[in-house]
């Protein structure tokens, strides 16, 4: 039986649409309909949203799930006359930290998502940018830069990876393509020598990267499972040679996937008041 599933914000919706899922991934025998929506911040907006809320009901016979980050008392008590059932995420924490801190808190919309501080919002995008500009090996010369070069064979996680790391972290990522001139030896390639201190690799399971591949190439030899499971063989074996730390990514979220490189390489994240 499927249910719906509402992550409602203020603003973007991110916080509780992440929290939402994390949540919803403990019933995985359960389907559910899920629905972002961000931005309900009049009172207009919220019987919008009530509308929605009241027609996944009555199309799937229960209650729909509303993951909330709401602020405003209006607009969110307007929302608790729908046929959902409500969790707010905000202020299941904020009313008891407000209790046990003896102040009132900030009740200010976008708060968890706002720009902070301008060092942050620079921090972010100069590692934005120079992931963009440093992906799959594209310009070698700004390497001396990186706080991190993550390593894998095509379509392995690679660009995802770095682009998190920039954004969540404000850390300095490039990537390198391992391809198959440098996968005939066990060594690493003689531009990435200078750099195995910040080396990291990525690695993934045959099927998994042949069924990523053939929605890129299909009936090509790039996605056959031959020429996956050559080069993902090839890779793990310089990964252990060389003693690169390294990763399967087959099972692992973007975000798992950030957490361990921090953890393994020691990088700390730059941005500032974060989490």
């Amino acid at each position: 039986m499927k249910r719906g599933a509402f992550f409602l914000s203020d603003r973007t919706g991110i916080t509780a649409e992440t929290m939402g899922h994390s949540l919803l991934s403990q019933f995985d025998n359960l389907e559910f309909e899920q629905v972002n929506i961000p931005f309900i911040d009049s009172a207009e907006k919220a019987n919008e949203a009530v509308e929605l809320i009241n027609a996944a009901s009555i199309r799937f016979g229960n209650k729909p799930l509303l993951f909330s980050t709401l602020i405003n008392d209006e607009v969110r008590q307007i929302i608790e006359q729908s046929e959902g059932i409500m969790y707010d995420l905000l202020n299941t924490f904020v009313r008891p930290m407000e209790h046990d801190l003896g102040v009132k808190s900030a009740h200010a919309v976008g708060r968890s998502h706002s720009m902070g501080s301008y060092s942050n919002y620079k921090l972010r995008i100069d590692a934005l940018n120079y992931s963009l500009v440093n992906d799959d090996g594209n310009i070698l010369k700004h390497y001396p830069k990186a706080d991190i070069i993550i390593l894998g064979v095509s379509r392995s996680g690679k660009t995802p990876t770095c682009l998190s790391l920039a954004l969540q972290y404000g850390i300095m990522a490039a990537n390198y393509p391992l391809i198959d001139d440098d996968l005939e030896s066990t060594r690493l390639p003689k531009v990435l020598e200078p750099y195995r201190d910040k080396l990291f690799g990525l690695t993934i399971d045959p099927d998994r990267l042949r069924h990523i591949r053939k929605e890129r190439r299909p009936d090509s030899r790039y996605a056959e499972y031959q020429q996956c499971q050559y080069e993902v063989n090839a890779v793990e074996k310089i990964y252990r040679s060389q003693q690169i730390p390294f990763l399967n990514t087959s099972t692992v979220s973007i975000e798992e996937i950030t957490t361990i490189i921090l953890q393994s390489s020691g990088l700390t994240r730059r941005l500032h008041g974060q989490a």
